[in-house]
């Protein structure tokens, strides 16, 4: 497979921080090692992330026909280290827009030439289901499978995931974590604090990124209020996380354009029984008095009865939205 030019390459790690639910602001040029991007979070923190990126090729080997790899061309050692946040080493798997991530701590220091990093692409088809997945190599090396949607997921726990991932048990657990299989209360009792905590985030993460997927999918990647797309679009929670009885459970999900989620959460706006979305009185009342109503009158225009999946099993649970206005403290008419 040749390598993916620089600029698509670029687009492709843009794309998957915004599948993460960030923003990224290019501020290198597309060949230049690392490439280096402002990422916004949704709550309006900002990181300076570089990455280290190269396209996943087959390796060649005919004794290893499921391994891929990435060459690492054009840098020297030691690679650069971000004095500022993180840095990454990935590779990028084009045709099925997935990406690799590798042991930066065992690679930023190599000989000279153009030293290859490997990868079962099992490992990458088990991303695609899972959102992460683990490859273990003989020599206790972890690479991981990274679904575009949980980039910025790895990027905040890369480093604990490759150290911890070493442990034979802890990696056999992360897989299992990832899969959303059950583990029991033993298996993580039995794991030093810093590995069970990584094995908890995994699942939260998990469980996070599978709920985002289903609600998405469900509603065709359209905001249940506006039908809009443009990429924009959130997973939110009916009766929220946290809240006794709630569950990442497609049927607790709506998408939400961004303004939408944050007014449902603050409860500016509720769903009621039938399906429609509505402006809390409490709330409105509110915004009267401290005379903050300015564009309220057009932000009621468009609520109303919401645009809900094709498939009923995937509707708004009845049970979840009253939790959710009994929760929020909000008085039926």
């Amino acid at each position: 497979m040749p390598a993916t030019q620089p600029r698509f390459l670029v687009e492709a790690i843009e794309d998957a921080i915004e599948a993460s639910g960030h923003s990224a602001l290019p501020i290198s040029l597309e060949r230049q090692h690392p490439r280096k991007f402002i990422v916004s979070s949704p709550d309006g923190n900002q990181i300076l992330l570089w990455v280290y990126a190269w396209t996943l090729t087959h390796g060649g080997r005919p004794s290893l026909p499921r391994e891929y790899r990435i060459q690492m061309t054009s840098v020297a050692s030691p690679l650069n280290l971000n004095p500022q946040g993180p840095t990454i080493l990935i590779g990028y798997e084009p045709s099925l827009k997935l990406f690799a991530g590798f042991d930066l701590k065992r690679h930023s220091t190599f000989t000279t030439g153009s030293p290859s990093v490997q990868i079962d692409i099992d490992v990458l088809h088990t991303a695609l289901q899972h959102g992460l997945a683990f490859g273990r190599k003989a020599n206790d090396e972890v690479a991981i499978g990274i679904r575009p949607d949980q980039f910025m997921d790895y990027v905040h726990t890369a480093n604990e995931l490759h150290a911890c991932g070493r442990k034979v048990n802890t990696f056999r657990l992360l897989s299992k974590a990832s899969a959303l299989a059950p583990i029991s209360e033993q298996e993580l009792e039995a794991l030093p604090t810093q590995r069970k905590r990584i094995i908890q985030t995994v699942t939260r993460l998990s469980r996070k990124a599978n709920f985002h997927q289903q609600v998405l999918a469900a509603y065709g990647n359209r905001c249940a209020v506006t039908r809009m797309q443009l990429r924009l679009v959130e997973a939110a929670h009916i009766l929220p996380v946290g809240a006794p009885g709630s569950a990442d459970d497609v049927r607790n999900g709506i998408a939400l354009s961004p303004t939408y989620h944050r007014a449902y959460d603050t409860g500016l706006i509720y769903l009621d029984e039938n399906h429609a979305m509505r402006v809390n009185p409490e709330k409105e009342s509110g915004l009267l008095q401290l005379r903050l109503e300015g564009g309220l009158a057009e932000f009621k225009a468009t609520l109303g009865k919401i645009h809900l999946p094709p498939d009923q099993r995937q509707h708004p649970d009845l049970k979840f939205i009253r939790k959710a206005n009994r929760y929020r403290q909000i008085a039926r008419d």
